[in-house]
């Protein structure tokens, strides 16, 4: 069973709930210049439904055992949504998984990624029983390819126009982290 509520040295991630609908909303909000940049859900008009959709969406996917969404948050300040960290099987059959996340404009640059990251690396291997975990990174977003190098992910190549963004292809780095590398 996948725990809903994860703890590192800083931070609570938790299963997403009702109750992140407007700090995500305003999250999203208030970082949309930057999250433009790299991830096609973040368009200009979001707004609360879209946070409606996609916490619905990710409650379903945990029933499923499709993908595991977790808000970040710190103690001090519950009320605000640091960002999201996910995890979800790419192959159950291969027994790999893939990270994504993203972190509010405000609070970037503080190593909450890489905290939160290195959890859900944890939970990977530990508890999904995950054999590799891969991170696919838009080309040019150098604060995602340091989460990457901090955590020891090797680069293994790049997917050539993986993403449509805004009507332009975005090229893609694949990272990856094997069960034994993380053990070391």
């Amino acid at each position: 069973m996948v725990p809903v509520r994860l703890i590192t040295d800083r931070f609570v991630m938790r299963k997403l709930s009702r109750q992140d609908v407007n700090p995500i909303a305003e999250a999203v909000v208030a970082s949309l210049p930057e999250l433009q940049r790299w991830l096609p859900w973040a368009h200009s008009m979001y707004g609360r439904e879209d946070a409606v959709t996609f916490v619905r969406d990710s409650q379903q996917s945990w029933k499923d055992g499709r993908a595991f969404d977790y808000a970040i948050k710190d103690p001090q300040t519950p009320d605000i949504h640091l960002g999201n960290c996910s995890i979800w099987h790419v192959s159950k059959v291969g027994k790999v998984g893939e990270i994504g996340y993203w972190i509010r404009s405000d609070r970037t640059s503080q190593g909450i990624a890489t905290e939160a990251t290195a959890r859900l690396v944890r939970l990977g291997f530990e508890e999904l029983g995950l054999h590799k975990i891969n991170l696919r990174i838009a080309a040019g977003n150098l604060a995602s390819e340091k989460v990457a190098d901090k955590l020891g992910f090797t680069e293994e190549g790049v997917l050539r126009e993986e993403l449509q963004l805004r009507g332009r292809w975005v090229d893609h780095t694949l990272y990856s982290l094997l069960e034994r590398e993380w053990e070391r």
